[in-house]
Formats: structure tokens, C-alpha cells, sequence
């Protein structure tokens, strides 16, 4: 053969992979694209949600009920979300998540529209309604999960919690403001245009298809075998997955002590902290920057030197070490200290724990196990309110810390004892 010809050759290969590179570039900067309009849906989604959330209590007020009826609205809220969440993600892994998205957008835009015009308790507890398809922080998660590989996915998954902060604080700075100066119907009519908004944000800027090309063939062999979303026993299959059960039991247990304590926040700073209502408002401010700069800054630097399972152990350890900390609490500022140790420990518990199963399951499956990651938010808020409630009256608030402690120190001398191998499901991207 000549060197001519090999030349030709030669050439002929330098080009392809010059090809295959340009390719493989402008695909990862589509995907970065679309993940980055994703960070931008769940701003506007939580800042929405967090707008009306404030006016809530005001419209109960108006209409002459006791707190007692915005209990029973919330626990109709938590129930919805917790029925809601495990079939909004298998109808992702069936059709789509810019559809699922879609919906779950529309459901609000009519939620926070049928609150506006709320007028009565009927209204009222029926704006709830379309809360069970409300699912905008799940749907993001699939996007994101969907287009980032498995080892940048715990850092995408924690920067939606960086976005979720800045909504976390916008949310009632922007309520409170339109409440005041235009009513509690107009803040909630600003939220519903908010969500149409994001409709079109999703139409226009995520793509129809998110997963890889192996995965979404799959999912249509699953539409012909089992179509039904609201099929219980492809929802729980997952659990059966090697390693799944576990992870989620851990989330679960690890987590429900502290999400006790937040369901009751805001009762335990006006009685036992003594905060008006203004002052409560900026310490969830400082929730909210705090969040913002642990799930943006810390946790992904974390997760580049750390594997998952490490991680998971360090935060079901700070999560018992906080729990102490709350027992010897008496005041604001000792809260405000531990805010840093637990903000950081419940948000690494989160991103680890939805790390580690979206990776343990297929990637057809990865919608119906946020699904059910978010489910165990909804049984918090849903169940919370009334252990909450009874911890606080017989035992007080060191009672918290005392849970948190016991039940996670268990855990931790579990995890240490017992490894949990761990294995990732190939998935192509």
C-alpha cells in the first residue's frame, strides 16, 4: 500500500473523529442548555407556590374559620401531593417529562386561579384539588436526571436546590408585597399567570424527549404492556431492585425527625422562641439563602471527592449530632447557629439519597422513583402535623432533638456496620 494512500486514509479518520467530536459538543451544550431552562422553571414554580402558600392563612381568616380548618386544608394538601407523587412519575416514564412538566403547570396555573376567586370554604378546599398533579421539583429532577450523567448527577440534582431557595425567598417577599398592596385574590392570580408562564417555557425550550434513545424505547414496550399509569404494582416494583428498599427506608427514617420539627416551625417560633410573624419571616429568609448556598456551593464540591455512600453516612451522622444539638437549645441564636449544621445535613441526606436510587434503577424507571422520593415529603406534611403536635404539648421542643438523635445515631452505627453495596444501573447516555 502506498503512502499516498495511507495519507488519504489517515485524513479520512482525523475527519470522522473531528466529526464525532463537534457532535459530541454541541449535544452536551444542548443538554447544558436545557438543564440550565430547567433551573429557571423551578425558580418560577417555587416562587409561585410559596407566594399563594403565604396568603393562605389570611384567606381562612377572612372567612371566619379557625386555625383548626387551615390544618385540615393542609393535611388535604399532603395527601393529595402523597397520592400524587409516585403516579406523576410513572406518567413522566410513560410519556415524557416536558409533558409531565406541563401538566403539573397547568394543575397550577387552575390551583392557584381557583383560589383567587375563592370566596368560601367549598372553594376553598376544591382549589386544593389539582394539587395532585403539583409536582414541578419531581419533574425538574427527571430532566436533570435524565440528561447528566451519573457522576455529575448529585451536583445537578443539588443545584435545583439552590433554585429552590431563591424561590423560597422570593416567593413571600413577593407575596407579602402584592397581599398588602392589592389583596390576597391578585397574589394569587399573579401565581396562576406565573404558572402559565412556565407552560410556555417548558413548550417552547425542553424537548419532547429527554431520556436516551435505549431508555425511551423502552418505556414505549411498556406502554404497550402495561399503559396504565396508575399501575401500583409497576410503581412498587422498583423497591425490589437490589440495594432500593434499603436506600429509601434510610431516607425515610433518617429524615422524618426533622421534617417533624419543620411542619412545626412555625408554631415553635411563636411560642417557644417568642418571633412575631415579621421575624419568622426573615428566618426563613435565612433558610432559604442558607439552602441556597449549601446545594449551589458545598454539596457538589463534596460530591466530586466523596462517593455517595460516604456521603450518605456523614449526613445520617450531622443529622444526629443536630438532633442533640436541639435537645440543649434555648434560644434563637443557639437555632441560628445549628441552622448551618442542619440545613447542610438534611440537604446532603436529600441529593445523596435521590442520587443513589435514580442511579440504582433503570433509566425507563427514573420518573417513578422521584415519584416516590417525593412521596416521602408528602407523608411528612401529611402525618406530621398531627405527631408534631402531639411531641410538642406532652414533651416539648427538645423532644425533637431527642428523636433525631436516637433515630439516626441507630442508622449510623447500621451504615457503619453494614455496607450497602451499592450498584449503579448502566445507563447510556
Amino acid at each position: 500500500m502506498s503512502s499516498e494512500t495511507l495519507a488519504v486514509k489517515g485524513e479520512g479518520h482525523w475527519n470522522k473523529l473531528s466529526v464525532t467530536s463537534e457532535s459530541h459538543a454541541k449535544e452536551k451544550s444542548e443538554k447544558s442548555f436545557v438543564i440550565r431552562m430547567t433551573y429557571l422553571f423551578l425558580v418560577l414554580d417555587v416562587t409561585c407556590l410559596f407566594m399563594q402558600l403565604g396568603i393562605i392563612p389570611y384567606l381562612v381568616k377572612k372567612m371566619g374559620l379557625s386555625l383548626v380548618w387551615f390544618g385540615y386544608l393542609q393535611t388535604t394538601f399532603g395527601i393529595l401531593q402523597l397520592i400524587g407523587g409516585p403516579v406523576f412519575g410513572r406518567f413522566g416514564d410513560l410519556f415524557g417529562a416536558r409533558t409531565a412538566l406541563i401538566i403539573s403547570s397547568m394543575s397550577a396555573a387552575v390551583c392557584f386561579f381557583l383560589l383567587g376567586i375563592s370566596s368560601n370554604v367549598t372553594l376553598l378546599f376544591l382549589s386544593r384539588t389539582p394539587s395532585i398533579f403539583m409536582h414541578g421539583l419531581p419533574g425538574a429532577q427527571m430532566v436533570v436526571t435524565h440528561l447528566s450523567s451519573p457522576a455529575e448527577r448529585a451536583d445537578a440534582l443539588g443545584k435545583l436546590g439552590l433554585c429552590f431557595g431563591i424561590g423560597m425567598i422570593v416567593g413571600p417577599s413577593l407575596g407579602g408585597v402584592l397581599s398588602s398592596r392589592f389583596g390576597e385574590s391578585c397574589t394569587a392570580f399573579v401565581a396562576s399567570f406565573g404558572s402559565v408562564l412556565n407552560v410556555l417555557l417548558v413548550t417552547s425550550y425542553i424537548p419532547a424527549r429527554t431520556k436516551p434513545l435505549s431508555a425511551a424505547s423502552s418505556d414505549q414496550q411498556k406502554m404497550s404492556k402495561a399503559s396504565n399509569v396508575f399501575n401500583l404494582g409497576e410503581i412498587t416494583r422498583l423497591l425490589k431492585v437490589p440495594c432500593v428498599m434499603k436506600i429509601f427506608i434510610i431516607k425515610t427514617v433518617a429524615g422524618l425527625p426533622t421534617g417533624l420539627f419543620m411542619v412545626m416551625f412555625s408554631v415553635i417560633c411563636m411560642n417557644f422562641f417568642g418571633l412575631k410573624a415579621e421575624h419568622t419571616g426573615y428566618l426563613m429568609s435565612y433558610f432559604g439563602v442558607t439552602q441556597m448556598i449549601i446545594q449551589g456551593l458545598v454539596i457538589g464540591r463534596l460530591t466530586q471527592s466523596y462517593s455517595d455512600e460516604t456521603l450518605l453516612r456523614l449526613s445520617v451522622a450531622m443529622i444526629s449530632v443536630v438532633g442533640l444539638a436541639k435537645v440543649l437549645m434555648t434560644s434563637i441564636t443557639h437555632f441560628c447557629i445549628i441552622v448551618l449544621p442542619l440545613m447542610l445535613s438534611f440537604s446532603l441526606l436529600a441529593v445523596i439519597s435521590d442520587s443513589m436510587l435514580t442511579k440504582s434503577v433503570p433509566a425507563s424507571d427514573t420518573g417513578a422513583m422521584l415519584g416516590l422520593c417525593s412521596s416521602v415529603h408528602s407523608l411528612t406534611r401529611t402525618v406530621g402535623p398531627t405527631i408534631g403536635g402531639f411531641l410538642y404539648h406532652n414533651y416539648g421542643v427538645p423532644s425533637f432533638g431527642c428523636l433525631q438523635f436516637g433515630v439516626n445515631f441507630i442508622l449510623f452505627l447500621y451504615l457503619l456496620k453494614n455496607k450497602l453495596n451499592h450498584r449503579e444501573n448502566k445507563q447510556p447516555h
